[in-house]
């Protein structure tokens, strides 16, 4: 079974992580979505609901799961017998630090990292801007799926 992780904090899942994952999960058997914890940031999102998010996106695809993890992503692979990573990249900017992120992880445990163009539409997203955006009052509506906007709409209006 080939086996791939697409992995990241998910704070909230965007149209451009969907878009790395449909199409890891049709070159692959199976994907794993690491939602990594980072415990000295403070999402907006617990893990819990991330997770929850990514399971009803991914849903219609049947090779998705979902799992959170805390530590090294070589760890996580290891543990799964997962030999790759899949990663998009958005900019030149981004292949700086991913590359060194490839080669550091290559090195550890041997897991190669797969790097998938951005589709053009999505090259400029990323969870922090449709935070920021959605925080002002902005229109995320065709950044992120429904159900993520619904949560976004829901957790801003919060006092």
């Amino acid at each position: 079974m080939r086996r791939a992780v697409c992995p990241g904090s998910f704070d909230p899942i965007t149209n451009g992580h969907l878009d790395i994952i449909s199409r890891a999960s049709r070159l692959y058997d199976e994907v794993y979505v690491a939602v990594m914890i980072n415990k000295s940031k403070q999402g907006l999102f617990t893990v819990e609901e991330r997770i929850d998010l990514i399971h009803q996106v991914t849903a219609e695809y049947g090779n998705v799961r979902v799992e959170a993890f805390h530590g090294l992503l070589v760890d996580f692979c290891k543990q799964r017998d997962i030999p790759a990573i899949v990663k998009g990249l958005r900019a030149v900017s981004d292949f700086d630090y991913e590359l060194q992120m490839a080669q550091m992880n290559n090195g550890l445990s041997g897991v190669e990292t797969l790097f998938v163009p951005t589709n053009p539409t999505y090259s400029f997203l990323s969870s922090s801007l449709v935070k920021e955006v959605a925080a002002w009052g902005g229109d995320v509506s065709h950044l992120v799926p429904p159900v993520v906007l619904q949560a976004l709409r829901g957790r801003l209006s919060r006092p």
